[in-house]
């Protein structure tokens, strides 16, 4: 993982596609999120959706796992040219959560990151705030998916 001054806002990085099953969906909203519409193919088909549509709550779960195993996969390569990696902190949270188009069954989505804002943080100086804005597109182009996301990312000035 990158130190806080090695981030410019505008950086840009793709993180990972999914294709989004009926039995996927089906399977997510069971547990999480039984609603008719993420549920059944018909109730799907009669609803605003017009089609099976996989639970909000299933997108962005899916963005999560594919940016946590995108920064996985960084930071092993970073690792292995011996690389001193940044351990990132937690998240305060996000905001501006965003469900733009429905995610029909069949969709494939890619999702992306991108850096809109960073400072240093007032009460711990030797961590930046950092805000990125997550996206998802289906193979159409379209925008289905956004949030802006908080991380606390440690300064390589203060790290010793």
């Amino acid at each position: 993982m990158l130190f806080f001054e090695d981030m410019e806002i505008g950086q840009r990085r793709e993180v990972g596609s999914f294709t989004f099953t009926a039995e996927a969906i089906k399977a997510f909203a069971a547990q999480f999120d039984p609603q008719r519409f993420h549920l059944s193919e018909e109730e799907g088909r009669n609803s605003l959706f017009g089609g099976l549509a996989a639970s909000g709550w299933h997108v962005g779960s899916v963005c999560m796992k594919l940016m946590v195993v995108d920064a996985q996969r960084r930071m092993k390569e970073a690792v292995a040219r011996g690389e001193t990696v940044a351990a990132w902190g937690p998240s305060p949270g996000f905001r501006e959560l965003r469900w733009l188009k429905p995610v029909l069954a069949g969709d494939t989505i890619s999702f992306a990151s991108e850096i809109v804002a960073k400072r240093i943080s007032e009460s711990r100086p030797n961590w930046g705030v950092l805000q990125a804005r997550q996206t998802g597109t289906n193979q159409h182009g379209e925008p289905v998916y956004s949030l802006l996301a908080t991380a606390f990312v440690p300064r390589r000035e203060t790290a010793s």
